[in-house]
């Protein structure tokens, strides 16, 4: 018997065969399915969205982009990089276990913290990363300047450059170029800044050229005598990428306390400085009050290394001895920080309170209060996924040097500027 259907109607007749898709129409339907997946992320938005959100997010905190990672290293490099950095200072029992492998990989040691910090601190100081010698009412951007200005004078004295030509200037660790810019424009002279690492080299250009940019109407007026030039060159400090007797003069500011020795250091200063020329130095320096039988001391002092990327925080004395030892007649050595009305750390810990006046509530970025709020937003960011894994490492390291150097500075047992004069024998 035939099968029967309900109420006359027909079977339903076969599905209609799949219509055939040519190969690269396939192949563009997988890829738009394939980006689509990958956009979804994981329960916290699209990796578009998210990326939007961080460069919102880092309009508040460190410059750079959280979003692609620090200085010149990845996200997905970050994390690994500030554990090996932290392993370079590895403290135990009250004593450094890894200080002669931080001074013997020190230009490793010294990459990975500015990869690390650069953002940071441009965020919280501008392009000067340094201290300075300041007065009662004056800024802390005031006081940087003449802070400068006054390592400036020492070098500057006696240069005598051929009729016609600029003196030609050394800047050793420049940064990202903000005294080199400064100097150049108030002396009239030629900057050379020698940074080893590569990130800080390209924002140091970056900067001067978006600067001169910005002023060049000024920049064109001014005569060539008036105002002086910068250039960034990237090369080892101990092993510096120029002749000999190339420099009328050259100077350092906070940089050569991550030279693993500091005779070596100066040595090479004294090569390529020309017979007669000086050097002029800010130091990172212990003190005679340091005690290194103190507890307390080798923790500030440890914590300023670790927060600061020195391989090992000599003394004054020592800096000085190893003036003399490298070749150098010392003109003059001088503490600054014996002499400064307001304390050297007033960015760091505003001694009057943070709302006692208006600079002094200006400093809170750089402030331990301003560094666990900073701490706070990198810690929802990472737990975002909008900042790498590793940004809060960062941030806790920096914080030990902060507290490394208040406590430091209230025993007036460290200075930042310590500073040292010497001149090149003519013969």
């Amino acid at each position: 018997m035939g099968s029967k259907t309900k109420g006359n109607k027909k079977a339903p007749a076969k599905a209609k065969a799949k219509k055939k898709i040519s190969k690269p129409a396939q192949k563009q339907k997988t890829k738009a399915m394939t980006k689509r997946k990958t956009n979804k992320g994981d329960g916290l938005g699209s990796k578009d969205a998210r990326s939007k959100n961080a460069k919102f997010f880092s309009s508040f905190l460190p410059s750079g982009g959280f979003s692609l990672g620090l200085g010149s290293l990845s996200r997905s490099k970050v994390k690994k990089s500030v554990l090996d950095y932290e392993e370079y200072h590895k403290f135990e029992n009250g004593k450094s276990v890894n200080s002669s492998k931080a001074k013997s990989k020190y230009a490793d040691m010294v990459n990975k913290y500015y990869d690390l910090a650069t953002s940071f601190y441009e965020y919280a100081w501008g392009d000067c990363f340094h201290f300075a010698h300041r007065l009662k009412g004056e800024t802390l951007r005031e006081s940087i300047k003449r802070h400068e200005h006054f390592l400036a004078s020492k070098f500057t004295a006696g240069m005598k450059p051929k009729k016609g030509q600029r003196p030609k200037v050394l800047d050793v660790g420049c940064g990202i170029g903000g005294p080199a810019r400064e100097i150049s424009a108030f002396c009239g002279v030629d900057v050379v800044g020698l940074n080893n690492n590569a990130y800080q080299v390209q924002r140091a250009k970056d900067i001067t050229a978006a600067k001169r940019e910005a002023a060049k109407d000024a920049v064109d007026a001014a005569g060539p005598s008036v105002l002086g030039s910068c250039d960034f060159v990237r090369g080892d400090f101990m092993k510096m990428p120029f002749e000999d007797n190339t420099f009328d003069a050259a100077y350092a500011i906070e940089a050569t306390c991550h030279a693993p020795v500091a005779e070596e250091i100066y040595k090479e200063m004294l090569r390529v400085v020309k017979p007669g020329g000086h050097v002029a130095i800010y130091e990172w320096c212990l003190t005679d009050k340091y005690d290194p039988k103190d507890e307390s001391h080798k923790l500030f002092k440890h914590q300023i290394e670790i927060g600061n990327g020195l391989p090992d925080i000599r003394t004054t004395r020592e800096c000085k001895q190893a003036m003399q030892k490298a070749g150098f007649q010392v003109v003059e050595d001088i503490d600054l920080a014996d002499c400064s009305p307001v304390p050297w750390y007033e960015p760091l810990y505003p001694t009057q309170g943070y709302f006692s006046s208006l600079e002094a509530l200006s400093s809170i970025k750089s402030s331990p209060v301003g560094a666990k709020v900073t701490h706070g937003l990198c810690w929802v960011l990472e737990s975002l996924r909008l900042a790498p894994k590793g940004t809060c490492r960062v941030s806790s390291v920096l914080q030990q040097g902060a507290i490394g150097l208040i406590a430091g500075g209230k025993l007036d047992a460290f200075t930042p500027m310590y500073c040292l004069v010497g001149r090149k024998p003519s013969k």
